[in-house]
């Protein structure tokens, strides 16, 4: 199957750097959300790191020109559903997306595929809420989309050969490699990741060192690019502890116990560098430890 126009519901974060490379790899998006000033911050922020490409040479003016035009910013739900492939990449909450999902099967057209952007949650479970779970999969970007290399690919039970190859066709003109995982709480790189962010949380809880002391721990004595408490204020700590209770609800293993240092950070407000305060705080010139 071909794939000519992708719809991505959800302007944030995610959502805008999942519109940015699909446009670049000339792929026409409609990109949709509920909140008129979220589009135009995504637009916004598409334009800047796209420029901040060409500095680098790593696209031409003429590519970004085209790109941008590429992209046509919707409220409305139903334009998605003209689409031949929907990548839904709202905030990591079961209840949210299955809104969105039932909201956008009425305009689907009979052929297009329908994707989740999800970290953790079922991908069967997604798409039972769909006319369509044989086309229906996982597609799961890693953060920022522009840098990062990997996709995860995850078939739900009912996902069909065809849906797979289409979507790992598309993987491949984005320039991009794809990670093929099964439906389990979390699949492969958050299955793995979350738990040591989790497990430096417990760390710092239970007094083995301090926020600074953990992460250069990581970066020097592990070749770590970024330590795990500096990396889970860039994920959004709401994210890592949604994602702890989906492995721990999922697997029902005391292992993935999250922290109740984490819950308490949440329950602050403190989520990371999106919030200005996290393990580190944000607001001064440079990031300083809040333990």
């Amino acid at each position: 199957m071909d794939i000519n126009k992708v719809g991505v519901i959800g302007a944030g974060q995610m959502g805008n750097g999942i519109a940015h490379v699909m446009a670049l790899a000339g792929y026409d998006v409609v990109l949709n959300d509920v909140n008129q000033d979220a589009l135009e911050a995504a637009l916004g922020k598409i334009d800047k790191n796209m420029e901040r490409q060409v500095s680098r040479d790593l696209i031409s003016v003429d590519d970004k020109a085209g790109a941008l035009a590429r992209i046509t910013p919707s409220l409305e739900v139903a334009q998605v559903g003209e689409t031949d492939l929907v990548i839904e990449s709202a905030t990591e909450n079961e209840d949210i997306k299955n809104k969105i999902i039932e909201g956008l099967v009425p305009h689907l057209q009979p052929h297009t595929i329908v994707t989740s952007n999800t970290s953790s949650i079922s991908i069967t479970r997604l798409a039972a809420r769909t006319d369509r779970p044989e086309k229906f999969m996982g597609f799961h970007f890693m953060n920022p989309v522009p840098l990062m290399k990997l996709v995860e690919l995850i078939r739900g039970i009912a996902t069909d050969e065809e849906t797979y190859q289409t979507c790992l066709g598309v993987v491949g003109k984005l320039n991009k490699t794809a990670a093929s995982a099964e439906d389990y709480p979390a699949f492969i790189v958050n299955r793995i990741l979350i738990p040591m962010i989790n497990e430096a949380c417990y760390a710092l809880y239970e007094g083995v060192g301090n926020v600074a002391s953990i992460d250069n721990a990581m970066k020097l004595g592990a070749n770590h690019p970024m330590g795990p408490l500096q990396l889970g204020d860039f994920i959004g700590l709401d994210t890592c502890l949604a994602i702890m209770h989906v492995l721990h609800d999922g697997l029902a293993d005391t292992k993935y116990r999250p922290c109740p240092l984490l819950t308490k950070y949440v329950e602050a407000g403190w989520l990371g560098r999106k919030a200005g305060r996290g393990f580190y705080d944000y607001r001064g010139e440079t990031p300083v430890p809040t333990r």
